[in-house]
C-alpha cells in the first residue's frame, strides 16, 4: 500500500469517526478505562516494588540483626515509620563482628519522640540513632552530598522531614536540632525518619532532663517494663542496642553468614536484605494476583464489548465497503481501513485514559498507601515512559485483534452480494 492510500485511509477513518460520535464515543469510553485502570494497577504494584528496593538500597546493609521475636517490629519501623523499641545487649555487637564473612558491623538505637508534649515539636517520630565510628550506611550518603561528619546537634531526615514552620531547629525533649539535609525519597518508612549520631542523642538526653515532659535518660540504666517483658518507658541503656547492621565480606554467601549468627547466638534474628520485608512480599503478591484476576476479566469483558460494536459499525458500513469494492478497492484496503479506526480511537483513548491514571495515582498516592498498607514511590521517568508505551501497545493490540474478526468477515463478502442484502 502507498502513501497516498495510507493517507486516503487515515483520512476515511477520521471520518468514520466523526461521522459515528456515539458509537465512537462509546468505544472511546471503553478503551480508557481498560486502559486506566492497566496502568493504575502496574502502576502501584510497580511502584510499591520500587519503593521497596529503594529502601533496601538505602538501608546499605546485607544483614540486620535484632532481637528474637522482633521482626515484625523491625519491619513495622523501617517500612512504615511506626516507633519501636527493641532491645538487646550490646556487648553482641562484638560477637557479630567476629563472624568469619562479616566486614563491618554497626549499631543503631530505635527511640521516638513524645506524644502530646510541647518539648517535642514533631510527635511520636521515629528516631535511628547511629554510631559515627562504625557506621557505613548513613556516612557514605553525607559524603556524597558533600556535608561530611555530622556535628553535635545536627541531624538529618529521611524525605518528608522539614522543620516546622516558623521555626529554625526541630524540637525534640527540649532540645534544639539542626536539619542538615535530607535522605533520597524510598517511599517507605525511612521518609519520616529522623537520624542523628550518638554525641547528639546523649546530649538530647541531658537536655530532656530539665526540658521535657518526660526525660529520656540515656545515660542511665532505667528501662522499665512491664509483667510481659515488654519495654514500657524511653528510658535507654546505653549497654543496650536495638539493632546489629552488618556488611559481609566480597564474595561471602550472605545466607551463610546469617546463619552463623544465629547459630553463635540464639538470643538474636538475622533478616538478609531480601527478606527483610517478607510479610509485605507475602501481602503484596496477594496484591498482585488479586489485581491480576480483576484485570484479565476487565480486558476479557472489554474486548468482547469492543468487538461487538465494532461487529454493529462493520454491518452498518456494509454497503459502503461493498462500493469501495466494487470500484476497485481491495480487501486489504477495506480491512485496513477499520483496522485504522480502531487503531486511532485506541491510541488516542489509551493515552488519556493512562495519563489520567496516573495522575490521580500520584494526587492521592498517601490515600493508596494508607489504604492498601504497602509504601509507595513513583517509578523513574525511564520505567515510568516504557510502562506508558507498553499500556499503549497492549491496548492497540487488544483493540485491533477485537476488531480484526468483524473487518475480515464484513470485507470478505462478494460486493454483489453485500450489495443486495
Amino acid at each position: 500500500m502507498d502513501e497516498r492510500a495510507k493517507l486516503n485511509v487515515f483520512t476515511l477513518a477520521i471520518k468514520n469517526i466523526s461521522g459515528n460520535s456515539f458509537r465512537s464515543f462509546i468505544i472511546f469510553l471503553c478503551v480508557m478505562g481498560m486502559a486506566g485502570f492497566f496502568f493504575a494497577t502496574t502502576l502501584i504494584i510497580w511502584g510499591a516494588e520500587y519503593s521497596l528496593n529503594s529502601g533496601l538500597e538505602r538501608l546499605g546493609a546485607d544483614i540486620i540483626v535484632v532481637p528474637a521475636g522482633a521482626e515484625t517490629k523491625v519491619e513495622s519501623a523501617l517500612l512504615m515509620a511506626k516507633p519501636t523499641q527493641m532491645w538487646m545487649a550490646r556487648d553482641k555487637l562484638d560477637k557479630i563482628g567476629k563472624i568469619p564473612g562479616v566486614a563491618a558491623a554497626s549499631p543503631q538505637y530505635y527511640l521516638s519522640s513524645l506524644y502530646g508534649a510541647p518539648c517535642c515539636s514533631v510527635w511520636e517520630m521515629f528516631i535511628v540513632v547511629f554510631d559515627p565510628a562504625t557506621d557505613f550506611t548513613i556516612r557514605p550518603w553525607l559524603e556524597s552530598e558533600g556535608i561530611g561528619k555530622l556535628a553535635k546537634n545536627e541531624v538529618i531526615g529521611g524525605s518528608a522531614i522539614v522543620i516546622p514552620s516558623g521555626e529554625k531547629f526541630i524540637k525534640l525533649y527540649g532540645h534544639n536540632l539542626s536539619l542538615k539535609g535530607n535522605l533520597k525519597e524510598t517511599g517507605i518508612g525511612i521518609d519520616q525518619t529522623l537520624f542523628m549520631s550518638l554525641e547528639t542523642a546523649e546530649a538530647m538526653a541531658e537536655t530532656s532532663l530539665t526540658q521535657a515532659m518526660s526525660p529520656l535518660q540515656w545515660n542511665t540504666c532505667c528501662i522499665v517494663l512491664n509483667s510481659a517483658g515488654e519495654v514500657i518507658s524511653q528510658d535507654v541503656n546505653p549497654a543496650l542496642i536495638s539493632a546489629v547492621l552488618v556488611k559481609v565480606q566480597s564474595g561471602a554467601d550472605v545466607r551463610m553468614v546469617a546463619q552463623q549468627i544465629m547459630l553463635n547466638d540464639s538470643e538474636v534474628t538475622a533478616i538478609t536484605s531480601p527478606n527483610l520485608f517478607g510479610t509485605f512480599h507475602k501481602q503484596l503478591t496477594g496484591l498482585l494476583w488479586g489485581f491480576l484476576a480483576i484485570l484479565s476479566m476487565c480486558w476479557m469483558l472489554s474486548a468482547a464489548l469492543i468487538g461487538l460494536i465494532f461487529s454493529m459499525a462493520a454491518n452498518e458500513r456494509r454497503r459502503e465497503i461493498s462500493v469501495l469494492r466494487a470500484m476497485g478497492a481491495t480487501r486489504q484496503f477495506a480491512s485496513f481501513t477499520l483496522l485504522m479506526e480502531a487503531g486511532l480511537l485506541a491510541v488516542t483513548a489509551s493515552l488519556l485514559g493512562i495519563l489520567l491514571a496516573a495522575f490521580g495515582t500520584y494526587l492521592f498516592r498517601d490515600f493508596l498507601t494508607a489504604t492498601l498498607k504497602i509504601p509507595f514511590l513513583f517509578p523513574s521517568p525511564a520505567s515510568f515512559l516504557s510502562l506508558l508505551i507498553g499500556g499503549i501497545l497492549l491496548t492497540l493490540l487488544i483493540v485491533t485483534l477485537a476488531a480484526l474478526i468483524p473487518a475480515l468477515r464484513i470485507t470478505g463478502q462478494e460486493p454483489a452480494i453485500a450489495m443486495r442484502e
